[in-house]
């Protein structure tokens, strides 16, 4: 593809006049370079090979902006940009340098990363090849994951570490919000970790339960239970802090009493 650039003028003299002489150049743009499109709350920027499918993820993307705003009641405070990485090499390198980690190779379920700034997405035309545990086919999955990522971009946008890059043990907090409010902490995960209480397999601080196989589960369903105990606008609240003692604080709680009320809440819910 082209697209024109500047009109260049030059003057020469010919047989004594003055002539201005114009001429457009044009910019070869190619299959390698970003093309952006701005839409009322973010830009998108993705290449060549996503354009058929762009106008899908633009859907999901604005059904995410709603369930955000819907479940916070509040807006976005500033836009954000979305990129739709072509290949896991593309989002590995924009990874390395976000994340000052030079040569950094991401598992196969990392498809998608969220702060304050910007939205980061493996194309979900490249998952069945380069991605393990997501299914693009699964609309209502696909829809969560990115859901997921855009509630990260309103956290950080409060937060007082907008790239969560500053953060004193909360990673369950900053994980379990985006998983419960993003939908994602399913009956299935609620069972496990029902299952988990029962068989006294939970962990005994909160430090710990974003870790294991069932973190999504553990996080999700903690911050779930703070919104059933402590209401929405004292979730919201947490929002704003990044370490655990100000989040302990708020809720005018300590960690153990925290974790029991958890468990005795898992084990009524229905």
């Amino acid at each position: 593809m082209f697209e024109p650039g500047k009109m260049k003028i030059r003057i020469v003299i010919i047989g004594g006049c003055l002539v201005l002489l114009a001429s457009i150049g044009w910019v070869s743009r190619g299959e390698d370079a970003w093309i952006g499109e701005p839409h009322a709350k973010y830009k998108l920027h993705y290449k060549e090979g996503d354009k058929k499918t762009k106008e899908e993820y633009v859907s999901f993307l604005d059904r995410g902006i709603e369930d955000v705003e819907s479940f916070t009641g509040k807006k976005y405070t500033g836009v954000f940009s979305v990129y739709v990485h072509p290949d896991r090499g593309s989002m590995d390198k924009q990874w390395s340098s976000d994340w000052n980690m030079p040569g950094f190779k991401s598992e196969c379920w990392m498809v998608a990363s969220g702060v304050a700034t910007k939205l980061d997405l493996l194309s979900p035309l490249k998952w069945s090849a380069e991605a393990c545990e997501h299914s693009y086919s699964n609309a209502e999955k696909t829809q969560q994951l990115i859901t997921h990522e855009l509630f990260h971009v309103y956290h950080g946008q409060l937060n007082e570490s907008p790239d969560f890059s500053v953060a004193d043990t909360i990673d369950w907090f900053v994980e379990g919000f985006a998983t419960y409010a993003s939908g994602q902490c399913d009956t299935a995960r609620i069972r496990q970790v029902r299952n988990a209480i029962w068989f006294n397999q939970v962990p005994a601080s909160l430090s710990e339960f974003w870790t294991g196989k069932l973190k999504y589960g553990l996080a999700g369903s903690m911050v779930m239970y703070i919104d059933h105990k402590y209401g929405r606008k004292k979730v919201l609240e947490m929002l704003l802090y990044n370490k655990k003692t100000d989040i302990l604080n708020t809720l005018r709680t300590d960690e153990a009493a925290l974790i029991a009320g958890w468990k005795k809440y898992m084990q009524e819910k229905k």
